[in-house]
């Protein structure tokens, strides 16, 4: 196929480069993000352009839309976080896919990586021996998982993997969700704080959504106590991140693992400079096998559509009728 005759498509966020390469192999990408003058090449381009590729963290918007008057089809790299307009789709009929994937067990990971890193003091004894103390005397004492029972808020497949993970560690597991899982044997609480004060390590494993904004605020973190710890491995904003800091600063819970943040890549000096805080870069589904599942899917979804075929992972309720 001629470059000129190759579909168009407008990157508005930085999809895995291994991804976009493999995509310029068959379509013409304009790179919006990296536009010295993104109103410009917007202007240029926008009626030519038959495909939008997003990620699940940047979405799009009715106004991403509306300024693509030719848009047949947008393709997500990974899942959708709620930032997916599919009401503004749909009254364009314009598909939408994305590349449904296993990330929950690497999800799971990490949050039991956080569990043992902050609860056991895994980074911090590690800088205890880099910084030539170990000599001076021995490393405070840490908490050992076992016997302990870890809170779960959320229990959708990332939620069920941390559940499985930490119950091999000897730990119980209980669960606070929106409602009951029928035939599920882990206790349920229908009150977040009374599980908070119930447990000794709170984990969230739940979307974003405006239910969920703001959802482990003082209350939950005083319920949570001065032997708790919260991991998140969810979404930055389900936390209110000044009431962890005061509540870290204070003593108020004895720890945090975090993976994601209010403000990401950003996270505020006052954590960095916590010894009882764990802080990953948001690396839950970074990892070589997911992403070459996910390039694969992203492909197929786009040759699909201009072949005329079947889009193997439409997300439902978009697209022509």
């Amino acid at each position: 196929m001629s470059a000129q005759a190759r579909p168009q498509l407008l990157a508005i966020a930085p999809v895995y480069a291994p991804a976009l390469e493999e995509v310029e192999r068959s379509f013409t990408v304009h790179r919006l993000w990296q536009a010295g003058q993104p109103a410009a090449l917007l202007a240029q381009v926008s009626t030519q352009v038959r495909g939008l590729l997003t990620t699940g963290l940047r979405g799009f918007r009715a106004a991403d839309i509306e300024a693509l008057p030719a848009l047949e089809i947008i393709a997500c790299f990974g899942q959708s976080h709620g930032t997916l307009d599919l009401d503004a789709a749909r009254a364009r009929n314009i598909a939408v896919t994305n590349t449904p994937d296993w990330t929950e067990q690497a999800v799971a990971d990490v949050a039991l990586g956080l569990m043992l890193g902050v609860m056991r003091r895994l980074c911090e004894a590690d800088r205890f021996v880099r910084a030539g103390r170990w000599p001076q005397g021995p490393f405070p004492m840490s908490t050992d998982l076992r016997g302990k029972t870890c809170g779960l808020i959320g229990l959708g497949a990332i939620g069920q993997a941390i559940a499985q993970r930490v119950q091999v560690f000897g730990m119980t597991a209980v669960y606070h969700a929106r409602s009951r899982q029928a035939q599920c044997p882990l206790r349920y609480y229908d009150d977040l704080a009374a599980m908070a004060s119930d447990v000794d390590c709170l984990v969230i494993a739940c979307a974003a959504t405006a239910q969920t904004l703001r959802l482990v605020d003082r209350r939950i973190l005083a319920a949570l106590g001065p032997s708790g710890y919260l991991i998140n491995i969810g979404r930055g904003a389900i936390v209110d991140q000044t009431a962890l800091i005061e509540a870290l600063t204070a003593g108020t819970i004895a720890g945090a693992g975090l993976e994601v943040f209010e403000a990401e890549p950003q996270v505020p000096a006052e954590m960095m400079a916590m010894e009882q805080v764990m802080l990953v870069p948001h690396i839950g589904s970074s990892t070589r096998e997911i992403r070459a599942q996910r390039q694969a899917r992203l492909l197929a979804n786009l040759h699909a559509h201009f072949a005329g075929a079947a889009l193997p992972d439409p997300v439902p309720e978009t697209g022509p009728r």
